[in-house]
Order: C-alpha cells, then structure tokens, then sequence
C-alpha cells in the first residue's frame, strides 16, 4: 500500500514536470513568432517626392504599404488618437497648403485650428461605436476658413485595441456657401410673398397650386394648406371654373396668349362663396421641360365700392343742381301765381268763386313747401345757422313727435353727456328730426320703437365721406322692416319712396341729406332686412369750444394701452384693418379673426384673451351675440366690446350678456374706442 502510494505521487510529479516544460516551450515558440513578425515589420515607411509621404511610429506589411499608396492620393490621413499625424495624403497637400514633410508628427487638431459641431469628446465617442460623418471647419496654411465634410473611421488592432483614426475630409466650402446663397434667396422670396401687398399663386400646366402667400389668404379666405395641391379653378366662379384648364391646354399647344404677362379684370370666388372683382397678371417661367405661371391678384372690392360711391355722389350732386334750380324758377312763378291770386280774391264777392280761389292758393302754398324741399337738396334753401345745443333741440320736441307718431310708437332718447354746441339752423334740424321720425314710425305698421341719440365723435376718413373733424351726431333708429340693399342705393334720391301712392313725395330723406351737406356735415344711413334702421346726421362742431373738444388732444398716455390681448372678430377685412392697427397703435397686443367659428378656435387653444371686440352682424351663421355667449361659456370673466353700424344696442338689449360688456357705434374714432377698452380692463 505505501509503495504503491508513493510511485503514484513520483509519477505525478513527474507528469507536471512535463507539462509545465510543455507550456514554457509554446510560450517561448511563441514569442520567436513574434520577434519574427516584428523584425520583418518596419516602424517607418518613406515615400518618394514623386507623391510618397513618411509614416513614423506604425508598422505595416507590404499590403498596408499598398494601402497607403492608394490613400496617398486620397484626401486623407491617419493619425494617432491624441490627434498626432501619422499619414498625410497628396490630396491634403492641395487642399490645406501644408505638405507631408510639415504636417506629419504634428496634432491635426491644432495644426488646421479644427472647429468642432460638438465637444470633441462626444464625436470621440460616437467614432469608438460606429464612426463618425459631419461637418468641421479647418484653417488654410494661408489664414483663410474652408469647410469640409469628414468621415472619421477608428482602427483596432488585433487585440481589439484602438490604434489609429482615418479621417477623409472633402471641401464643401463652395457648395455650402451656394447653398447659403440659395437660403438667403429663398429667404428673401418668402419675405416678398409674405408682406407683398397682393395675393401671389404659383401653379403648374395642370392649373395645381404651388404656393399661396399670406395675401392669398387674406384675400380668399382660405389657408395655404386648403388650396396647395389643388386646381386653380376652386377660387374662380362659373362659367371660369369649368373653363381654366382648357385655356391652359389652349395656351401650352397653341402659344396664343390671353392674359400672361397682362393685367386683366375677372371675378373671382372666396371660401365663404362671395364673388369679388380682381385685377389679374399672370407671368411664366419655364423650368427645364415644364411651364410654372405665376398670378399677381389685386382686390378691385374697395375700388368698386369707391367707383359706386363717387358715381352715387355725383349722382346725387348733378341732380341737386337741377332740382336747386328748378325750385329757384318754380319758387317765382309760384310768388307771380300766388300774389296773383291773393289779389284777385279781394275782388270777389261770389263765395263759390272765392272758394276756387282759395283752392289754387292752398295748391300754391304746397308748391312752395316743395320747392323748399328741392332748395334743401339742391343745397341752395337760405339758412339761418347759430350755435345749437342738440339735446335741448331734441328734448323741446318730444312732445311734438309722441303726438305725431302715435301712441304704437315708443320713444326712447340717449342724449350724450358734454355734447358740444353746433353751428346750425335749428329749424332744418327739427325738420330733419321729424322727418326722420315719421319715417320710423311708417317702417313700423304694427308699432315699434324709435331711439334719438345724440353724441360727440371724431370722425375720420375710414368710415364716412366727410372731412375729419369733431362733429355733434344726431341719429335716429327704428325696429321697422328695414331696407333691401336696392331700396338703400336710392333712398336720398329726390321723389324715391316705397310707401303708398299720395303717402309720401319722396324728398324727406332728400331733404336731410341736403341740409347735412349745406351745414357742412354729412348723413349716414345703415339698415338691414329684419333689423330695423340708423339715420344720423354729423353736424359740425363748434371748434372754438376748447373744453368740449378736449378729448380730441388727450395725452398720449392716456390713450396707451397696458399691453392687454384684445380678440378683433371682424367679418369686413377693410374694416378689421383699421380696427387692428388701431388696437395695436393704442399699445395692446392684438389677435384677429374674420367670424365666429374662428374666433372660438382661438379661445379653445388656450391664448389668454382679456377682451372679446365682435361686430355682432356678420356672415358664417353666427351673429356678434351668439358669439359671446359662446365664449362667456368657455371663459366666465371674459371682458365684450360690442359694435356695429346697422344697430342699436337698444334694438337687442335683452340678449346682451348682463355684465362686463359695452358697446360702441361705427363709425367711431380711437379714442373712443380706447375709452371703451379702458372702461372694460379697468372694471
């Protein structure tokens, strides 16, 4: 037993004897390889002036000798991780200014004054994972920056270990600053389209929509993204619409112009189906094989609406002239008639003869009422102007008219407080006043009310076709019938009336817009079907009455606003125009909005608004009012500036929101509207 466990322990020393000579000798093997390799090996490589560059410090075979032929011509080098140059290429030689001789042994980094996107470690890291590709900024040997596009690849050797960094750069300097200029251009168009003043559309030959500008929008009603990959066709009217594409077709087979490169008036079609007049200038351009036309569109609205109002006021002034002429001629027959016949009577002693007489004589005194009426139009009745307080005027009438309109007719007055004293003859005011008011009372078979208000503005050259100036208002409302847009057009012409025959002769609205002309004044008038009538009259303010005058010159601190946001819901974008540049001039922060379903999308995104300023008559089916009930239902506390010219707030007291609201009339001036805005905020 003991022999046998000692040959067992020799033999097992003897058996690890032999297998640590084993491992001794594989290792010693091993590392003749090695030394082998290493000695076969060369640490530095030396190129040729003929394009070979020097490689120190790093062993390569005659297959990376090859390698680094192929790179030598490349934009290229390899360098250590601390950045020091190993390998130049040829190509860098031209593109820095520095050659392989100056640039090996040096750090890269420093040598090129290497400007990073990012830290360097970041990019460090991002190379040790996959690689990295991106852009740096280098310095020529000669001072001047280039840009380049590098790629930077990390080397391992065998061992997994990292070794070298390639790095290719090509000079991107031109193509980015093409680029740049390109972006500056594009810049620059975007600019132009955004604040020209006419709407700008790009189409292509099959009439698709390339671009739309701001204008475009504001004009059509429609946003870029509505109409942008659709027919050009959409924003035209019958029969246009079914025409465009062949005339486009025409064009492009035939060559034969119609409308590019001229201006030409056609109508056009908005999102909330309104036909307008446009002046239209098409340009083309061809780009390689294709055809890009490009429309320059100018709203006419405004200048028909100036044309129709020019023709209607020379209307009214050529026939003003005629009929102040004829009743100048009529007024002296009928002083020849009349005295003729006031003579005669005082000769006749048969009653039945007097009593013709007297018939004629009461047929005279008629024609001269009328003749007075046609003087008062034709502005060339004799008036006897002196300084007039309106609200006494009016307050010395009420019982005249409550007995004159009956006792259907309810009369309500809003006299304006400081109003200041006009320059009038106060008998054409009173006949002006009741004339106006028994026009109410006929627009209003079953009864009704009529307001008389008076107030102090300032007016300018926005809303009426009368010099700015301050001037005292005299205006009376209705809930009658109200007028057809036809039955407005004509309703100051002279013997225009829509009442019964030997109801009416035509010249009472005739003879108040005579009067406020002669007096230097001017009248408005606003109706709408359902919703009654406004008739005022602007009469000149006293100008030497300082104190009354006095808010026209308030202090600009006064007037400025605390930066509040103000929504401007305003379906006429003439009118929402002045209203914003007004609100912004007044110093408040202003968001905008042509109807009610838009202003609602802005107050459910959550922009704080501190007051709601609506018309309340607008298209979209959704009047001023629903409007603010609406958004007193999604903000409680929200602060409403009403206005309008076709109502009074008498007419819908009762379906106002009860508290924080207010209302201002049109026309009216800023200051007006920024004491309304302060009344409001500072509640």
């Amino acid at each position: 037993m003991t022999k046998r466990s000692g040959g067992e322990n020799r033999s097992g020393r003897n058996s690890g004897r032999r297998r640590d000579q084993s491992r001794k000798g594989a290792h010693a093997k091993k590392r003749r390889r090695s030394t082998a390799k290493l000695s076969r090996e060369k640490s530095v490589v030396s190129h040729s002036a003929a394009g070979r560059r020097s490689v120190r410090g790093f062993g390569i075979s005659e297959r990376v000798e090859e390698l680094a032929h192929a790179l030598d011509l490349a934009p290229a080098m390899v360098r250590k991780l601390s950045g020091e140059i190993l390998l130049w290429g040829a190509a860098l030689e031209n593109l820095y200014g520095w050659s392989a001789k100056e640039a090996v042994g040096r750090n890269s980094h420093e040598l090129l004054a290497t400007q990073f996107p990012a830290p360097l470690a970041e990019i460090e890291a991002e190379v040790a994972r996959s690689g990295w590709r991106g852009e740096l900024v280098h310095r020529h040997r000669d001072g001047h920056h280039l840009v380049v596009a590098t790629h930077w690849v990390l080397h391992r050797n065998a061992a997994g270990e990292p070794v070298s960094v390639l790095e290719v750069n090509q000079d991107i300097t031109e193509s980015k600053r093409t680029l740049a200029m390109i972006g500056q251009r594009e810049a620059l168009l975007r600019s132009v389209l955004e604040t020209a003043p006419d709407a700008i559309i790009t189409i292509d030959p099959r009439g698709i929509v390339q671009s739309f500008s701001i204008a475009a929008e504001r004009l059509f009603g429609y946003s870029a993204g509505e109409v942008i990959g659709c027919n050009i066709s959409m924003l035209m009217p019958s029969p246009y619409r079914e025409q465009h594409d062949g005339y486009l077709e025409h064009y492009l087979a035939t060559s034969e112009k119609r409308i590019i490169g001229i201006g030409r008036e056609v109508q056009a079609r908005r999102k909330d189906g309104t036909i307008f007049p446009i002046e239209l200038a098409v340009g083309e351009v061809k780009l390689d094989s294709t055809h890009m036309f490009t429309g320059f569109i100018r709203d006419l609205s405004a200048r028909a609406r100036m044309e129709e109002d020019l023709r209607q006021a020379q209307k009214m002034e050529a026939i003003g002239q005629l009929t102040g002429g004829i009743a100048h001629d009529f007024n002296n027959l009928l002083t020849v008639i009349s005295g003729n016949l006031e003579m005669l009577e005082a000769r006749i002693d048969n009653p039945t003869h007097r009593e013709l007489v007297e018939e004629a004589q009461g047929a005279a005194e008629l024609g001269g009422q009328l003749a007075n009426r046609l003087l008062a139009f034709g502005r060339r009745q004799p008036l006897n102007p002196e300084p007039t307080d309106l609200n006494a005027l009016v307050l010395g009438m009420i019982d005249l008219l409550r007995r004159s309109l009956g006792e259907q007719v309810r009369i309500e007055t809003r006299l304006g407080e400081d109003l200041p004293v006009t320059i009038v003859d106060p008998g054409q005011v009173e006949n002006a006043l009741l004339n106006l008011t028994i026009n109410a009372r006929d627009a209003m078979p079953k009864g009704g009310r009529v307001i008389i208000e008076t107030a102090s503005t300032d007016v300018d050259v926005d809303y009426v076709e009368a010099k700015p100036g301050f001037y005292a208002t005299l205006a009376v409302t209705d809930t009658g019938v109200g007028m057809t847009p036809e039955v407005r057009r004509r309703a100051f012409d002279p013997f225009f009336t829509t009442k019964d025959p030997g109801a009416g002769t035509g010249l009472g609205l005739s003879m108040v817009y005579g009067f406020a002309k002669q007096s230097g004044g001017h009248v408005q008038l606003y109706s709408e079907v359902g919703r009654g009538t406004t008739v005022r009259i602007y009469l000149p303010a006293r100008t030497e009455e300082g104190a009354q005058a006095a808010p026209v010159s308030a202090t600009e601190e006064s007037r400025s606003g605390a930066g509040e946001t103000i929504l401007v819901v305003e379906d006429n974008p003439r009118v929402r125009r002045v209203s914003v540049r007004r609100l912004k001039e007044l110093g408040y922060a202003v968001i905008e909005a042509s109807n009610g379903a838009d202003a609602l999308a802005v107050l459910d995104a959550s922009k704080p608004i501190d007051l709601l300023f609506t018309d309340v008559v607008m298209t979209g089916g959704m009047t001023g009012i629903d409007l603010a009930h609406e958004a007193r239902r999604r903000q409680p506390g929200l602060r409403i500036l009403f206005t309008s010219g076709y109502a009074e707030p008498a007419m819908i007291q009762d379906r106002l929101p009860a508290t924080n609201t207010a209302w201002l009339g049109k026309p009216h001036s800023s200051m007006e509207l920024h004491t309304k805005l302060r009344d409001l905020l500072d509640s």
